[in-house]
């Protein structure tokens, strides 16, 4: 039977150890190509049997999260929002704080303390409490679990001191209150910055989110873009949003790519012309052919590549996560010592022992751990999207923070493809408007694109004009041509013996009149680009299957020292596993011919346009063929990496510290619980900065 691919979307997941849960959940199933993205509130994966699901979705909800059937129209209830719950529980908790400040005689009663404390408990046994006992069922203790033993056991002692009239040296109703209320708080920083993190996919599923006008026999009418079906006509205006990928069927527009390029210039689109769903038609209007629809778009495509993306875990995560999966237990454990030997080697007594215990519970911070890869990774790939970089893996930006190498295709990549005429070279006494004349009038009845450089090339020049009988196309060859007075000429593929820059001959019945010398022209910022590489300790090499001399004169052109001409794909495979070796290698092309060279080494990007072909083929897609696009990638990867390493050495050095000043009794539950709250906040803050952060530095 046919594996099929799951999604699902879950609420209630709000980091990486309740992903961590469920991910383990479903490989006990053995259930493959497992994706839970927490910020993203999905879950997928592959299964061959789909009446296993509704047990797979009773088994997910036994977590404590939540199955609903649409993300979008998803409405939570008054009572589930995190900001409800932090607000009801401040009202309480409040009046037990100010106890404290302030002498009021009716909050000293215990009775009334334990009213105040109760609802705010309650609150913290459905939040946390749920969320704790189910985390311990997937395996995956999370940080639920420390604040629900710390401020259960708050609660319960200070309820022993009430029953017994132990007097107020036994009560902490406070500690258990604030605890939980300043956590709740944390949370709903915590939702709001990670809701932040994932704006950048968010932003490209409104793009999706348009109207279509649909042309049925004569009448427009309107509809969802999602109802549109392959082959229908649509009519798209000024202003408006194109619906789907297409063809314009008449009609001329100035479209805004900058969705999918980050070019904010429009590109000119007329009859024939592809157009992007989701781009949107600054001037002129048109009538367009749905080709592509739903998540067969381009657009749909690239949502679907940056989900995955952002669920590639880079090798640096790894670390994260172990120590993750074992921080609960050991601080249980850390605290039970603390209670311990404060107890038995201190005088400091019961009270001051159980507190010292509580503080190491509470300031403890597995989350930050958890949060402070993905975060990062979420807002980086966002960053690079909106340049009009489609990075496939979080993996890829460890990966390509140590390069090395960056190997060039030569044609379409440092050069743009559009071939222009470098020199004309007429025999001895043949006259060079003669030949002018017979060019254009060959070379106009072909497609070809050297062809069409030839015709513009010529277009303009004092020419003689040539009336020609009968033109016939030789695939692979060149033009075969006879004029009114019997004249036979050959113009095609050809080179001379002395000077190989001459790619083109002309032939007048047998007899070689002119030599021409065609190249396509460096892109102009080449230069730029290989400059910047080489002041960042990034050495250039070009590789191209182009004859060595052109390879070593586009080489000198642009500053390249180390050339590779003439090479066939399986030489070009060589040639990158003898660069991988030396240091992580990149390898830039066009993402069609260079396809086993991108696969090759390290990583691979491909130079192309928004086709299926591009987003398929390697690794990193830049959508806008500005070769400065290649800088801005690899200074996004370099300070999202920069990014993680802070947030790592944040959440360990936090733990590191914080736990041993709580087990020596430095440090308040209240103040402990306050500071682990934004602990986690403070790693995704650093995470939002990737955002505006300037990159163009070192």
């Amino acid at each position: 039977m046919a594996e099929q691919l799951v999604e699902l979307n879950v609420t209630g997941m709000h980091c990486n150890n309740c992903a961590l849960s469920v991910h383990k959940l479903l490989e006990k199933k053995g259930l493959r190509d497992i994706m839970v993205d927490f910020a993203g509130e999905e879950v997928k994966f592959s299964t061959s049997d789909e009446t296993e699901l509704p047990g797979i979705i009773k088994d997910i909800e036994g977590l404590g999260y939540k199955v609903i059937e649409n993300a979008a129209d998803h409405q939570p209830k008054f009572y589930e929002k995190v900001e409800n719950k932090f607000i009801f529980c401040a009202l309480f908790t409040a009046p037990l704080l100010l106890h404290m400040l302030v002498h009021v005689p009716v909050l000293h009663i215990p009775l009334v303390q334990l009213l105040l404390c109760l609802p705010v408990f309650v609150v913290g046994c459905l939040h946390f409490g749920k969320s704790a006992v189910n985390s311990i069922k997937g395996g995956v203790p999370n940080m639920d679990v420390l604040i629900f033993v710390g401020s259960t056991a708050a609660f319960v002692y200070s309820l022993i001191g009430t029953l017994e009239n132990l007097g107020e040296n036994y009560l902490f109703y406070e500690t258990c209150a604030t605890i939980i209320t300043l956590v709740l708080l944390g949370n709903v920083f915590e939702k709001r910055s990670v809701t932040q993190t994932t704006s950048a996919v968010k932003d490209l599923v409104k793009i999706q989110q348009v109207n279509a006008n649909r042309m049925v026999d004569g009448t427009i009418e309107l509809i969802n873009a999602r109802e549109v079906r392959p082959g229908d006509t649509l009519v798209v205006n000024q202003g408006d949003k194109i619906p789907v990928d297409g063809e314009i069927l008449s009609g001329s527009a100035s479209v805004d790519e900058a969705m999918l390029t980050g070019e904010s210039l429009p590109v000119e689109k007329d009859k024939y012309d592809k157009v992007i769903g989701g781009t949107i038609v600054q001037n002129g209007n048109f009538t367009m052919l749905a080709t592509k629809v739903g998540s067969n778009t381009i657009l749909s495509q690239i949502i679907e590549l940056m989900k995955k993306a952002q669920a590639a875990k880079p090798p640096v995560q790894k670390l994260g996560d172990r120590v993750a999966g074992i921080f609960v237990p050991a601080v249980i454990i850390i605290s039970f010592l603390t209670f311990i030997i404060t107890y038995l080697a201190t005088n400091a007594g019961l009270q001051a022992s159980l507190l010292h215990a509580i503080a190491v519970l509470v300031i403890s911070c597995p989350c930050a751990m958890g949060l402070a890869t993905p975060t990062a990774v979420m807002v980086g790939l966002g960053r690079a999207a909106k340049n009009g970089i489609l990075i496939k893996g979080g993996d890829t930006i460890e990966v390509v923070a140590d390069t090395k190498y960056v190997v060039f295709d030569k044609t379409g990549t440092l050069t743009t493809g559009k071939f222009s005429i470098q020199e004309i070279k007429p025999k001895a006494g043949i006259d060079i408007e003669l030949v002018r004349g017979i060019i254009t009038a060959i070379e106009e009845r072909s497609n070809h694109p050297i062809a069409k450089s030839l015709v513009n090339g010529l277009k303009g020049l004092p020419q003689t004009k040539v009336i020609l009988r009968a033109v016939t196309e030789e695939k692979g060859l060149g033009m075969r041509a006879e004029d009114v007075d019997g004249n036979h000429y050959f113009l095609g593929t050809g080179k001379s013996a002395n000077n190989d820059d001459f790619n083109l001959s002309l032939y007048k019945n047998q007899v070689l009149l002119t030599q021409i010398a065609i190249d396509d022209t460096i892109k102009p910022e080449a230069a730029n680009l290989i400059s910047s590489l080489k002041k960042i300790g990034i050495i250039p090499v070009l590789l191209s299957g182009d004859r060595n001399n052109r390879c070593l004169k586009v080489a000198q052109q642009v500053g390249i020292d180390e050339v590779h001409g003439e090479k066939l794909p399986d030489e070009k495979l060589t040639v990158i596993d003898i660069y991988k070796q030396k240091g992580k290698t990149i390898m830039i092309g066009d993402g069609i011919n260079d396809a086993p060279a991108l696969t090759k080494a390290d990583v691979g990007v491909s130079m192309n346009d928004a086709s299926q072909v591009a987003i398929q083929s390697a690794r990193v897609v830049l959508l806008n063929t500005d070769l400065q696009s290649v800088i801005k990638f690899l200074q996004i990867s370099k300070h999202t990496m920069l990014t993680i390493k802070q947030n790592l050495f944040w959440a360990f050095a936090y733990n590191i510290v914080a736990i041993p000043v709580a087990a020596l009794g430095f440090l308040n539950p209240m103040w402990g619980a306050f500071t682990m709250a934004f602990s986690d906040v403070v790693v995704i803050g650093n995470s939002l900065r990737l955002k505006s952060k300037r990159v163009d530095r070192s």
